[in-house]
């Protein structure tokens, strides 16, 4: 049930859009994937999550393994009918969550031991279970179990996570054509399965050649996508995005191109132009929750006073069902008499600016003007700065490693 085929490309960038096919529905590429960690995008309920033009979503294994437990999920009918999604579902691995343990964990060639953050409970993850777990939850996109190395480690260091990732890799397809040939389809969970897709994971830190390298090893097997995982980690954007491109030119064209965990509206303009197809952050929900508003000048913060008796929306250009019912002093007020609705509010509309910019990104690569509307974008696009951006950094990575993820 899982395919994947190109619409269109630019002919001045790696850009291009497509369609990734999967037993729960078609997702148009180049695509942005909320984050809903613990089988929920926090503050909305799937229905509004579909209006606002997402078509899928992302959870988080080590989460959902810890809690509820896969078992659980499985027994109640898989992660779309657990959390009444009917669209597809891509499932990260718990890989990035578990390195980021740092002395909860221990590293083997087996797998890697670790204690959970919720109580100290010891666990061994090895990567046929990262898969099993998966194909359990019932995912339509499951991710090979890797290992990421952290920013600033040594070269050795990284080689040694990098090579073992791949060691991993084998082990995770194996696993993963095991258990599909060992499926019976006498469960709805298991006919589900028969329609899932592995996704290989290439590192190799901030080194060029290793990367070039984990690229081509991970693109010679038989995964049905390959994503680029490691990166947006605390490295100069600058450099983020040599390593892609070292990664995505060594990768095959036909196959999906996922870049994990980046999820800036500038960074999604620059990476579709490198040939990234999905992306997943956990980023606009989160500075949603805490102020933070997206516009096509750059982010807002809407607890300033400026907000406080501004009797339109806060973007008249937003379609989005906040920007359409309500003033900007009304979500200034909620944020300031702290009320729970402007944290729906201020969500809803970051991630609508996020898909609604995918949409317009899709749009300019049909009609031949990607080029134009990257450096029209750019432009106008104020980021944060570097020490705000550093800041809001820490708080995701520590989202990221399973306190307070989606």
């Amino acid at each position: 049930m899982f395919s994947f085929k190109t619409l269109s490309l630019c002919s001045t960038t790696r850009a291009r859009t497509g369609e990734i096919l999967t037993s729960h529905g078609t997702v148009p590429t180049p695509a942005f994937i909320p984050v809903g960690s613990q089988a929920t995008v926090k503050t909305l309920v799937p229905q509004e999550i579909a209006a606002l033009g997402a078509s899928i979503v992302l959870c988080n294994t080590y989460h959902l393994y810890l809690r509820p437990g896969v078992d659980v999920v499985r027994r109640l009918g898989g992660l779309n009918r657990f959390m009444g999604w009917e669209k597809p579902i891509l499932t990260d691995s718990g890989g990035y969550q578990i390195f980021s343990l740092a002395s909860l964990r221990q590293v083997k060639e087996e797998g890697v031991l670790f204690r959970s953050h919720i109580d100290g409970s010891e666990h061994f993850l090895t990567p046929e279970k990262a898969v099993g777990i998966q194909q359990d939850l019932g995912a339509d996109i499951i991710m090979a179990f890797d290992e990421p190395p952290a920013y600033g480690q040594k070269k050795e260091k990284v080689e040694e996570a990098t090579e073992r990732t791949h060691r991993w890799a084998k082990r995770c397809l194996n696993s993963f054509s095991n258990k599909e040939q060992a499926s019976s389809a006498d469960t709805p969970i298991n006919r589900e399965q028969a329609g899932q897709a592995l996704f290989g994971i290439a590192q190799g830190g901030v080194y060029p050649e290793l990367r070039q390298h984990s690229a081509r090893h991970i693109a010679s097997l038989d995964f049905s996508g390959f994503a680029i995982g490691g990166l947006c980690l605390g490295e100069p954007k600058e450099v983020m995005w040599e390593m892609v491109e070292h990664t995505v030119s060594s990768l095959p064209p036909e196959k999906v191109h996922y870049l994990m965990g980046v999820g800036s509206p500038e960074d999604l303009v620059e990476g579709v132009a490198r040939g990234i197809d999905i992306f997943d952050s956990a980023l606009p929900s989160r500075v949603a929750r805490n102020g933070a508003l997206f516009t096509r000048k750059g982010r807002r913060n809407i607890r300033n006073a400026e907000f406080k008796e501004k009797d339109e929306p806060f973007d008249p250009d937003c379609d989005c069902y906040t920007c359409r019912t309500f003033s900007t002093a009304y979500i200034h007020h909620l944020f300031k008499a702290e009320e729970l609705l402007g944290l729906r509010l201020a969500t809803i509309h970051n991630l609508r600016f996020m898909i609604k910019l995918m949409e317009d990104i899709r749009q300019a690569i049909q009609v031949g003007d990607y080029p134009g509307f990257k450096e029209r974008f750019l432009e106008r696009y104020q980021p944060t700065n570097e020490e705000a951006r550093l800041i809001q950094k820490r708080g995701w990575l520590k989202e990221r490693q399973g306190v307070n993820g989606g």
